[in-house]
């Protein structure tokens, strides 16, 4: 087989400018897509850090916008850049020559910033909501972005993405404190968990148990209307430890490693005392009020009085637990201490352990390794170590075989001389975070190499069929592998927050530019 041709980006701009895509819905688009990763990964491509900056609040990212000061302000991430106007003259061979105009990154347009509030009113939690596709909504401005917001007091607010208006709010309930949102079914239902209830002091020193350990409220968005709020009482459930909703699932988990899963839809047909609206006059327990407003909120309108029928219960160490594959399997570490590291992958119908299905990775470091489905939904499997990653996958998915193949690994990176030393310093490359780019199909690896005490890590992009390494982007911060990170790729841009000890937080923005004058100095001189 001869080498593959490398696409041409004026070839793909040419034939999309005379319409040969346009009888193909979303070709267009997969085409644009196509041209952007074959800019990313060409070799005159670079990516510059344009911008950095320091905050003693969280930072958050979400689709181009960057958030600070719990999401009061929001920052876009494009840089714009400014090309130098005025013309730079030197001497040169006794005549002034004309330098090259330089281009100039600008300050991140701020999109908007709220007023600033109280403590009691500040954002907790908020996830971004995007239009979903082929549903009519009421208002033109639900077709734009929004941010579901949670704020300390218990409301929950619609927050334009672009503006920072509030559009819509809810208050939820005086007799617990929410502090957690989710996404039940990305884009379409939410979930609002409670903090767990501790009790008050005096029942603590009492000894008395507190039955109700939290409460999920459950949320269809745009417009918002009430599914209903669950309670968790250890009464019906034993002795849980936590409990959280996902894809209209209800997973409960105890202390000893075990996990059951409900049917939520169930569960509400069968215990929901009585059917709410938002907007609506109620009257509950005695108190009369409107259904999500303040002082009355939403009452907890699903109780369960009996143990609700089981779907599916599996003990596992820590409570790790995962569900993907075609068709469905799970991964779970056995429930012992010496089992650590070890991950077994079994069908969901049957319990049944598929064959290799017991992985582990030797690893000569105290960092542990991670095991996960891929998100491509490809039913492929990504393991990770401190010096490996492995893609593995299953045969015969047309006819529902579900065994791992024996040492069929579609493609892995390897670090093989991780330790060398000289007299002056020792190097150590240790794979942090690894992360999938669904829209130009691309793999992202933060590699850091450890010399002496100072980390640099760079960004590589690897084929996500093949794992081809394509580019690499060095970050020019130092990388403390103590402190939390997190590194973002989207498109054209790749962001890096790191937190720092006393709560400091930073960040730090890298652009793609092609600059061909690197290119043609490449050129001149080989």
């Amino acid at each position: 087989m001869g080498p593959t041709r490398k696409p041409n980006v004026c070839r793909r701009l040419s034939r999309r400018a005379l319409g040969f895509f346009s009888s193909d819905a979303g070709a267009v688009q997969r085409t644009n897509l196509g041209i952007l990763r074959a800019l990313v990964c060409q070799e005159s491509t670079k990516f510059k850090n344009v911008w950095t900056t320091h905050s003693k609040s969280p930072i958050a990212y979400e689709r181009g916008r960057i958030y600070f000061d719990n999401y009061r302000c929001c920052v876009s991430s494009r840089i714009t850049w400014l090309l130098s106007r005025l013309p730079v003259y030197y001497q040169r061979n006794s005549q002034m020559e004309e330098m090259p105009r330089t281009s100039v990154a600008s300050e991140p347009r701020k999109l908007y910033e709220m007023p600033k509030c109280s403590k009691s009113e500040k954002i907790e939690d908020a996830l971004l909501w995007e239009c979903p596709v082929g549903e009519m909504l009421p208002n033109p401005s639900d077709y734009k972005s929004s941010l579901i917001a949670l704020t300390a007091h218990n409301w929950l607010l619609r927050i334009s993405a672009s503006t920072g208006r509030v559009l819509e709010k809810i208050y939820l309930a005086s007799y617990c404190k929410f502090r957690y949102l989710s996404w039940d079914t990305p884009q379409e239902v939410i979930a609002v968990k409670s903090a767990q209830n501790k009790g008050s002091a005096l029942t603590r020193q009492a000894g008395l148990p507190q039955p109700v350990l939290l409460y999920l409220a459950v949320f269809h968005v745009l417009p918002f209307s009430l599914i209903g709020i669950l309670e968790i009482n250890k009464k019906i459930f034993g002795n849980v430890t936590d409990a959280t909703l996902s894809h209209g699932i209800l997973i409960v988990m105890y202390g000893s490693g075990l996990v059951r899963l409900y049917s939520f839809q169930a569960i509400t047909e069968q215990f929901m005392q009585q059917k709410l609206d938002l907007g609506c006059a109620c009257r509950w327990g005695g108190t009369a009020g409107t259904v999500g407003e303040a002082p009355f909120g939403i009452p907890c309108n699903i109780k369960l009085t009996d143990t609700p029928p089981l779907l599916f219960e599996v003990s596992s160490l820590e409570n790790a637990f995962q569900i993907g594959g075609h068709p469905w399997h799970y991964i779970i570490t056995p429930n012992k201490k010496k089992q650590k590291g070890v991950f077994h992958i079994c069908a969901l119908k049957d319990n049944s352990l598929a064959k290799n299905g017991i992985q582990e990775m030797e690893c000569c470091s105290l960092e542990s390794d991670w095991i996960y489905f891929h998100p491509d939904a490809s039913g492929r499997i990504i393991h990770v170590g401190p010096n490996q990653v492995k893609m593995k996958t299953y045969p015969l998915l047309l006819h529902l075989d579900g065994w791992l193949k024996k040492n069929l690994i579609f493609w892995m990176m390897t670090q093989n001389k991780r330790y060398y030393s000289s007299q002056r310093q020792q190097t150590k490359l240790t794979f942090k975070i690894v992360d999938y780019e669904d829209e130009l199909d691309l793999l992202s690896v933060v590699a850091v190499t450890q010399i002496d005490a100072e980390g640099k890590a760079h960004l590589d992009f690897h084929c996500n069929e093949y794992g081809t390494l394509l580019k690499s982007i060095p970050l020019v911060e130092s990388w403390d592998v103590t402190y939390s990170h997190e590194v973002y790729f989207d498109r054209d841009l790749v962001l890096h927050i790191e937190q720092k000890p006393s709560r400091v937080f930073s960040c730090y923005v890298y652009q793609m530019v092609c600059d061909p004058g690197e290119e043609e100095e490449a050129t001149n001189r080989s």
